[in-house]
């Protein structure tokens, strides 16, 4: 089943982070949007900032269950919600528009990794988009087709190029290292 992140389903959120320690030393996800004078940096700060923009209705992300427990979510937003995507000097000199929407981070939990739940994640995002109106959609996973090193899962916060390509994202330029830039549109719900 797919949840909206919402006040009303914050808990699930705040639990699944709290079971991967609040992600990459506790960022809480709060690393994409904009930052703001009310943030106070470090762990608590960060789910504190969260929260409130949970509760403002500003940050966005689809929550994967199993019975009650989330055990991953897809991050999307507008750019707006979501400004402070990595790379950011070269993808804006590079882009020809603003999407109507970005995905800017996919997590799974650990003990539950290679099950497909990244997909499920992200078609739940999909589906959530289209129902606030769709459009064009961003993404901008690691392209790992050129690697020959392989990857630690932990590592993949935004999935993969393939992940993408498998849900009808086109590819569109790389972006960083080991990123890159795809997109799809999304038809809204009628």
């Amino acid at each position: 089943e797919i949840r909206a992140l919402t006040p009303e389903t914050w808990d699930l959120f705040a639990d699944l982070n709290e079971r991967m320690g609040g992600l990459f030393g506790g960022c809480w996800c709060v690393a994409f949007h904009a930052e703001r004078d009310d943030h106070v940096p470090g762990p608590e700060g960060n789910r504190a900032f969260k929260k409130v923009m949970v509760d403002e209705g500003i940050a966005h992300a689809a929550l994967v269950m199993d019975g009650d427990l989330a055990v991953a979510w897809a991050e999307y937003g507008t750019p707006a919600e979501l400004p402070d995507i990595h790379h950011r000097k070269q993808y804006d000199a590079e882009k020809d528009a603003d999407p109507d929407w970005r995905i800017t981070c996919i997590r799974v939990d650990r003990g539950r990794r290679r099950e497909g739940l990244a997909e499920v994640a992200l078609r739940g995002a999909l589906e959530l988009i289209a129902a606030a109106g769709g459009g064009t959609v961003e993404g901008y996973p690691h392209d790992l087709t050129d690697v020959t090193k392989k990857t630690s899962s932990s590592w993949l916060y935004n999935g993969t190029r393939r992940l993408y390509e498998r849900l009808g994202f086109t590819y569109v330029r790389p972006k960083g290292l080991k990123n890159c830039v795809m997109t799809t549109t999304v038809a809204p719900l009628t």
